[in-house]
């Protein structure tokens, strides 16, 4: 199947670099976003992403003329659907977005068209909501269109690589929706695109993701309880990793993200009489920002009143994301636990967490700190010298929720130094 003009529903993470990655391969992209300062931003030549080699690339698609912006879709032969599905605070998915993004394309939808799901949704969406809606075009799904899903699987820091390196699993409704899905990622994507139903596909993205968060949960729960136990966690996981059927991931504040820390509840929502693993996993993770937080007060012997230099918000290092962070909610709970919290996030300074002071600099973050707290390990971060710290703070207790601090270099700068997950012999 061929294609010519493509509109991209939602300029985020995935809809901005995909519109144009197509962009640069030669189609006519239409990207779509209902937020005007989106679209102004990047009319403007400014984009509201941060992403290794993404501006670069945007601002080719648009010198190109073959990407222009704008609020509404048009007509086109394949439409992507690439907006957010975040979760309500009962934990369900807020499907708004993809219902407000499909409803958009039914004026426009026309026989022999491609739809294209990507957001990440509960199993079913594809067919349960999606093709219903569009069936208000009084076309048919499957017959008169064509309808697929296929996930986003790239990692933030390297979503343009794995944009055109991973593989693709194209889910359709049909076997011809599922192949006219190919032929539209066979001009860009170098990874294997495999074919499968719509629904296996939703299932797909939702395990990979559900598989990580379960076994963060148990490295987070492995820490809990080394800290219980006397034992260093980092030191026993190593240990434990030997083993050539091993492999625990690294322990931390919590999960974040669109993704993992999101997926599986979609699990839950739609089949809480089984997903009852993955539920009690999301409940650790969710709970760890709290406990990392007590680590922290019986690090300090209290925080009321106590001034801390929180290091990082972003929900992983060196990206600018901040969806669901766990370091923003430790730096939260440390605030209303009293502590005076000042914060430093270098992807996004102006940004800080609810009743804390985002500072602009990290030496500002620093003066006058009763503490230092690494929350995020971004490249800089890692990299600070004790020596050159002490210069600027008064106090001398440093907290590593992150396990990459060397202790003797802190310590022989002078420092109480207390890692996440490590227990004391005597406790």
């Amino acid at each position: 199947m061929e294609f010519s003009k493509i509109c991209v529903l939602g300029m985020g993470y995935i809809g901005l670099p995909t519109a144009s990655t197509l962009a640069s391969h030669g189609y006519k992209v239409l990207g779509v976003d209902v937020n005007r300062h989106v679209i102004d931003s990047l009319r403007d030549g400014e984009i509201h992403i941060q992403e290794p080699g993404l501006k670069t690339l945007v601002h080719a698609a648009f010198r190109s003329g073959n990407l222009q912006v704008f609020e509404k879709p048009n007509e086109a032969d394949a439409f992507i659907i690439a907006v957010p599905t975040p979760i309500l605070e009962d934990k369900r998915a807020d499907m708004r977005y993809v219902i407000s993004a499909t409803e958009s394309i039914v004026p426009y939808l026309r026989k022999g068209n491609l739809v294209m799901l990507e957001s990440t949704s509960p199993p079913r969406t594809t067919v349960d909501l999606v093709a219903p809606i569009l069936e208000g075009s009084g076309l048919r799904p499957g017959v008169d269109f064509y309808l697929t899903y296929s996930p986003e699987r790239v990692m933030p820091g390297r979503i343009l690589q794995e944009l055109i390196e991973n593989a693709r699993v194209v889910g359709g409704i049909n076997n011809a929706s599922a192949e006219a899905g190919r032929d539209l990622y066979a001009s860009f994507v170098r990874g294997e695109i495999l074919l499968t139903d719509a629904t296996t596909a939703e299932m797909v993205k939702l395990m990979e993701n559900t598989y990580r968060d379960v076994n963060i949960a148990i490295a987070n729960e492995f820490a809990r309880l080394a800290e219980r136990f006397g034992v260093d966690v980092w030191e026993a996981i190593a240990l434990a990793n030997l083993h050539p059927r091993i492999d625990i991931l690294r322990a931390g504040p919590g999960v974040g993200g669109h993704c993992i820390s999101v997926d599986p509840w979609f699990f839950v929502e739609k089949a809480p009489d089984l997903a009852l693993l993955i539920k009690q996993a999301r409940m650790v993770n969710d709970g760890q920002p709290s406990f990392t937080a007590a680590s922290i007060s019986h690090a300090l012997g209290g925080l009321e009143g106590r001034r801390i230099a929180a290091l990082g918000l972003a929900y992983k290092a060196d990206v600018d994301d901040l969806r669901e962070s766990p370091a923003l909610e430790v730096a939260k709970h440390l605030a209303e636990r009293r502590a005076r919290v000042f914060t430093y996030e270098p992807f996004a300074p102006s940004v800080s967490a609810p009743g804390c002071f985002a500072k602009d600099s990290l030496e500002e973050t620093l003066a006058g700190a009763d503490a230092i707290v690494l929350l995020v390990d971004h490249r800089p971060f890692r990299q600070l010298k004790p020596c050159w710290v002490a210069e600027f703070m008064p106090g001398r207790i440093a907290f590593d929720s992150r396990g990459v601090w060397d202790r003797a270099a802190w310590e022989e700068a002078g420092f109480q130094f207390s890692v996440l997950g490590v227990g004391s012999k005597g406790d």
